[in-house]
């Protein structure tokens, strides 16, 4: 543990959503839920206003809008977030060398190292000067704890929510943590809690009193030492500016079960073609192909299969996922399929052979090493992609938020569409509430659009619509 509350954990408030409010200001001050619109699909993020219906991530959307049956519902728009969390996480890198992300709103950062805060007084200040920074560059808040410890840090954080800051003094951490429940520890779960609270502990500080030995009873050995470690307030884990990431996948949820095998394997397909655009997009190839399927009862299957040297051939990738596909048993219907490729390498298959003849005449070595990839989530597919879909009989279906442009009107985001139109808000970032004006779905004087920035001359979302296609098939 340091003497010092050096360690810093950023946290955007309800980041996704906070987005969308700042994009849109018809939607400022008003609950916004962003997820995936369909009958399956989950809340990715709810805004403040959401939450207080008792919205949260993670939950059903059909659950949501029993909840908030007035939201704005909104389809994510991940480039654009993408590009807010770069400039997000730029600012934290003028701090320190060890920035650690933990996913597009989330990071620690080690103040010590850069001599960028060695006491109390000097953090408080950096983590002030951070939040305008954020407020300034993004227009957007985020939370920040500081403590001598990541656990503590981002504990810190939490409490410091939404748009506040909060220390944690050396020394006061025991204090701070006895009263609190035991799921504010890492690493204790629904399950974990629910096992604690059995035997008789639901506090940090029961967990404490009641000693290592019965954690470890209770537990196992390394969730028990782990734990007890945490309800001490022992954490020693330092700040990793590079988090290793072990595989690339996509997974899309579908709105009703697949039944048809055909439409099993063609869904299979596409899915490993998309898997290896964004492989190939991250420059990596892998070795292992791993095939996901949930079925109608819930119960998930993966199958792998390991080739003799990393690929990033759509081919092999195709033909591999359709040989595991063979293993899996569909009966019954299927609601998740996913493709991912694990045994990152920054080199291929073919490049062992070019190489090794390049070696035969005096050419180069071979190099080896990882590099981070991305994770696809549930739901993830045509919505993260485009904002406009073709429907079954050839016509747009416009997706809830997404932007776009009228040759006449200028710029807005789609409020909704049916029935063969669509309707959209006229607005701006740094606009009052617009006006809403409805057109035929396949109006050619309506077209999708890149986002605007959200601070006037701040970065746009470039890559917005024009970076990935128009309408899809």
């Amino acid at each position: 543990m340091r003497a010092a509350p050096t360690i810093l954990h950023l946290d955007m408030d309800a980041f996704f959503a906070s987005v969308e409010q700042a994009s849109k200001p018809s939607l400022r001050g008003k609950a916004v839920i962003v997820g995936g619109l369909g009958p399956r699909g989950v809340v990715a993020t709810a805004s403040y206003e959401a939450r207080a219906f008792g919205v949260h991530s993670a939950m059903p959307m059909a659950q949501a809008r029993r909840l908030a049956p007035n939201a704005a519902y909104l389809v994510p728009r991940f480039q654009l977030y993408r590009t807010i969390s770069e400039q997000v996480m730029g600012l934290l890198r003028e701090l320190s060398p060890l920035v650690e992300p933990l996913s597009l709103d989330e990071a620690f950062v080690d103040l010590e190292v850069a001599g960028a805060a060695w006491d109390e007084t000097s953090a408080r200040l950096v983590g002030g000067g951070l939040r305008a920074d954020i407020r300034r560059v993004t227009g957007l808040t985020g939370s920040v704890g500081l403590a001598a410890s990541k656990m503590l840090a981002k504990i810190a954080s939490e409490q410091a929510k939404p748009d506040g800051l909060v220390v944690i003094e050396p020394g006061t951490e025991r204090a701070l943590l006895a009263p609190m429940s035991v799921r504010t520890l890492p690493g204790v779960g629904p399950a974990t809690g629910d096992h604690l609270r059995r035997a008789g502990i639901t506090t940090v500080g029961e967990m404490a009193e009641a000693g290592e030995d019965e954690l470890v009873r209770l537990l196992g050995k390394a969730h028990g030492h782990a734990l007890y470690a945490m309800a001490l307030a022992r954490d020693e884990r330092s700040v990793v500016a590079e988090r290793e990431t072990k595989s690339v996948s996509v997974e899309d949820t579908y709105d009703v079960d697949i039944h048809d095998r055909v439409r099993v394997g063609v869904e299979v397909q596409r899915l490993a073609e998309r898997c290896v655009r964004r492989l190939r997009g991250a420059g990596l190839s892998g070795r292992t192909i791993v095939l996901k399927v949930r079925r109608y009862d819930f119960s998930t299957l993966t199958r792998s299969e390991t080739l003799r040297g990393p690929t990033d051939d759509p081919a092999v990738v195709r033909e591999a996922a359709a040989r595991l596909l063979e293993l899996v048993d569909t009966t019954g219907g299927v609601r998740l399929l996913g493709v991912g490729v694990s045994g990152l390498a920054d080199y291929t298959q073919e490049d062992l052979f070019a190489q090794a003849a390049g070696e035969g005449d005096g050419g180069p070595g071979l190099g080896e090493g990882d590099r981070d990839g991305e994770g696809g989530g549930e739901g993830a597919g045509a919505g993260d992609v485009g904002g406009v879909v073709e429907g079954a009989v050839g016509e747009r279906r416009w997706m809830p938020g997404r932007d776009v442009r009228h040759a006449v009107y200028g710029h807005g985001w789609v409020q909704g569409s049916g029935v063969g139109r669509v309707t959209v808000r006229f607005e701006t970032p740094g606009s009052s509430p617009g006006r809403v004006r409805t057109f035929l779905v396949d109006d050619p004087e309506l077209v999708e659009a890149d986002p605007l920035p959200l601070v006037a001359g701040g970065c746009g979302g470039a890559g917005g619509a024009g970076a990935v296609g128009g309408v899809l098939a």
